[in-house]
């Protein structure tokens, strides 16, 4: 019903655009005869007024579940060879949301990693300080706990992420800046998106799968926020943006609910999470690739490249590839399997067989994968062993 009046409301704007624009052509003595509306005359289209009091439930309903975190870091170490002892501290700010009424509050492990106190504001102003659960840098979420708030704690309402599609409507709630119970509206823009994990000097060690994309205004501080659809549900936890300033730039990115709610029972219980793991640098396959290969140009898939040793991938035989090809300048490995289903789920792509794996894969579960070797489809079991961490 809400994505109904939803789209009235955006129907009824453009009848009214279009309204504006047949008003602009009247002639001299028409506008000059057309008398001037009163503010208080106007009338909102009911579908806007809809739309409004649709945002405003759930910017009521949601915000007292979400939380501003301020994080205290002890600098002094850094500089070895400082005679001064004293601490030096530096302070860094986010977002996060009430996971349960035990205390346990979820946000962004880059908000939370590192510190030396952590303090939490909630809606109404309260401060309680928090210790750290547990946290995954993989997937880029902790958890932290408050004890005994003098404060009621509303947990959110986690939504399906996997049943959003590009174009519906996207609310974020969070602290950018430090302006603390912010929201912001837009749309889902983009699913499917792969942004770093963790980096280091020779780059990311794993990629996040399944990411968000939309062009809600998000900034930093909104970092452990929530991404809500347009019933108030969590569909995601606000993480980063792409931007050349460090502002929104209509690009932001957001874990979604179906990681955080994989990932977060596991930090609250024992402090970690371990990703199911194959063993395997892959790549997309593409038309070159594939006819290189000898296979169909239209032929899809991720294409295995290297295996790690004592990896579940070399424990299953699979096989990687040996040939060099040069196309359009550059040097390619060839020649290895093909994946072109994961437990009868097609993947594509080296991204889709990341996410599958990602969303559906549990450490020890053996599970089916359907490969081209050799242009042959064969069927081959692999038992998931337990990501390495970084």
């Amino acid at each position: 019903m809400k994505r109904c009046l939803l789209i009235i409301s955006l129907v009824i704007l453009v009848v009214c655009f279009t309204g504006c624009n047949s008003r602009s052509v009247l002639t001299e003595t028409e506008a000059t005869s057309t008398p001037v509306t009163a503010v208080s005359e106007i009338v909102v289209p009911a579908g806007v007024a809809a739309l409004e009091d649709l945002l405003e439930d759930i910017y009521e309903v949601v915000n007292p579940s979400v939380v501003n975190i301020e994080v205290l870091q002890d600098i002094s170490g850094i500089f070895p060879f400082s005679e001064d002892e004293t601490p030096q501290f530096v302070a860094s700010l986010g977002s996060g949301f009430v996971w349960d009424t035990q205390g346990h509050i979820v946000t962004n492990n880059h908000v939370v990693e590192n510190a030396d106190r952590i303090t939490v504001t909630f809606y109404d102003g309260t401060i309680i300080e928090a210790t750290l659960v547990g946290a995954d840098p993989d997937s880029d979420l902790a958890v932290i706990k408050v004890e005994n708030p003098a404060v009621e704690l509303r947990p959110v309402t986690m939504g399906d992420s996997k049943q959003i599609k590009v174009g519906q409507l996207a609310v974020a709630i969070g602290n950018p800046f430090g302006y603390q119970n912010t929201m912001t509206v837009g749309f889902i823009s983009g699913l499917g998106r792969l942004i770093p994990a963790t980096e280091n000097f020779i780059g990311a060690n794993y990629n996040i799968p399944d990411i968000i994309q939309t062009d809600t205004s998000i900034n930093p501080g909104n970092s452990g926020g929530v991404l809500l659809n347009d019933g108030g549900e969590v569909i995601g936890v606000t993480t980063a943006i792409a931007s050349g300033s460090g502002s929104s730039s209509g690009v932001g990115f957001a874990i979604p609910s179906v990681i955080v709610q994989q990932v977060v029972p596991s930090l609250i219980s024992t402090g970690q999470y371990q990703h199911a793991w194959l063993g395997i640098s892959i790549r997309s396959l593409n038309p070159d690739l594939a006819v290189a290969m000898g296979l169909d140009a239209n032929q899809r898939g991720a294409l295995v490249v290297t295996i790690m040793p004592d990896s579940p991938a070399e424990a299953a035989g699979l096989q990687p590839g040996e040939e060099m090809v040069t196309i359009n300048g550059t040097e390619h490995t060839v020649g290895g399997d093909v994946i072109i289903a994961y437990d009868g789920q097609v993947v594509k792509s080296s991204d889709g067989l990341i996410t599958l794996l990602e969303r559906y894969g549990t450490v020890g579960q053996t599970v089916m994968l359907t490969v081209l070797r050799d242009g042959q489809e064969i069927e081959v079991p692999i038992t998931l062993g337990a990501r390495p961490t970084s």
